[in-house]
């Protein structure tokens, strides 16, 4: 070849990789929010989903995008295969975890309150019955329930046949359905207890509490071995309704806040305008059955301000 044709053929290289590279910003950008979306349902972790994104766009910007037919697809191929790996690590993690171990909370805009599908699958009650099934089986529910992909693409996605997804996707989905929250919770049910808890606390009155809350209901703390909370759940309404009463009750009324955690209402405490804690709830046939204290400071980099979501 003549040096002249090669001088010839080295802008259009450089004009094609320029394009190429501008093709993969824009594809990645244009699906982030869903992305993180996926990568926050498997995890449960605000930063590690960040960190798959990182490595997602790694990946991503090295792919050959004229032998990709569709960039979604590809993308959430590439995100869940990195999910699976971080949720295996994160396993282990949490098995020298210092108390119990909730789910890195949100501050959501009203939009994702009013998917309610999307509300749903976000929901710190979710979460936390998803923390209960495999990372496989997390990985098929995920796709296959809350974002509605095909067997075949799923299959691409885990690494395992079309045959044996439809297997998982039908034992992860009686296991999510007998511990799901009973009956679809609307936001506005989730803020009237939330309003009639802080009337009952913010008045001490001790039976006022009680009748919000569920006779089995159960509070979780999350500290992290960083921050005082919890160490083990405190089960039962009486027991639940006196912590409440000594813990809660001290907290001057303008250090609670409402907010929308994970598409629900919350209540965050603030003590000179620091995050100290998120409290999110679970609502079932109108009465709390589930307290979530998150306290660790790591887990309430997201709370500072909205974190966009999608299914789509």
């Amino acid at each position: 070849m003549s040096s002249r044709a090669s001088r010839q053929e080295q802008p259009v290289n450089s004009e094609h990789r320029e394009h190429t590279q501008d093709t993969a910003t824009e594809s990645f950008v244009a699906h982030r929010n869903l992305l993180f979306t996926v990568a926050y349902e498997m995890l449960g972790s605000a930063a590690d989903a960040e960190d798959v994104l990182q490595e997602t766009w790694l990946r991503w910007a090295g792919v050959e995008l004229d032998t990709v037919r569709d960039h979604r697809a590809y993308l959430v191929r590439i995100t869940t295969r990195q999910a699976l790996t971080r949720l295996r690590t994160l396993g282990r993690r949490k098995e020298s975890y210092v108390g119990t171990w909730l789910p890195a909370p949100l501050l959501t805009a009203p939009d994702v309150a009013e998917d309610v599908e999307l509300a749903d699958s976000v929901s710190m009650a979710m979460l936390l019955v998803l923390e209960t099934l495999t990372p496989t089986e997390r990985a098929v529910f995920v796709l296959r329930e809350v974002f509605d992909l095909g067997h075949d693409e799923i299959a691409e996605a885990v690494d395992k046949s079309p045959a044996a997804v439809r297997q998982i996707a039908h034992r992860a989905r009686a296991h999510v359905a007998a511990r799901r929250p009973r009956g679809g919770v609307s936001p506005a049910e989730t803020r009237h207890a939330l309003d009639a808890f802080q009337r009952a606390v913010r008045t001490g009155d001790l039976q006022g509490l009680l009748d919000i809350l569920a006779p089995d209901v159960v509070f979780l703390g999350d500290g992290g071995g960083v921050k005082q909370a919890v160490l083990q759940p405190v089960v039962g309404a009486d027991k639940v309704a006196r912590l409440l009463a000594t813990g809660v009750g001290r907290i001057p009324p303008q250090s609670l806040r409402p907010a929308q955690v994970n598409g629900y209402p919350a209540l965050v405490v603030r003590f000179d305008d620091e995050i100290d804690t998120v409290v999110a709830l679970r609502v079932d046939n109108g009465l709390i059955t589930g307290f979530y204290a998150v306290r660790n400071p790591e887990k309430l980099s997201h709370m500072g301000q909205e974190t966009a979501l999608s299914l789509r």
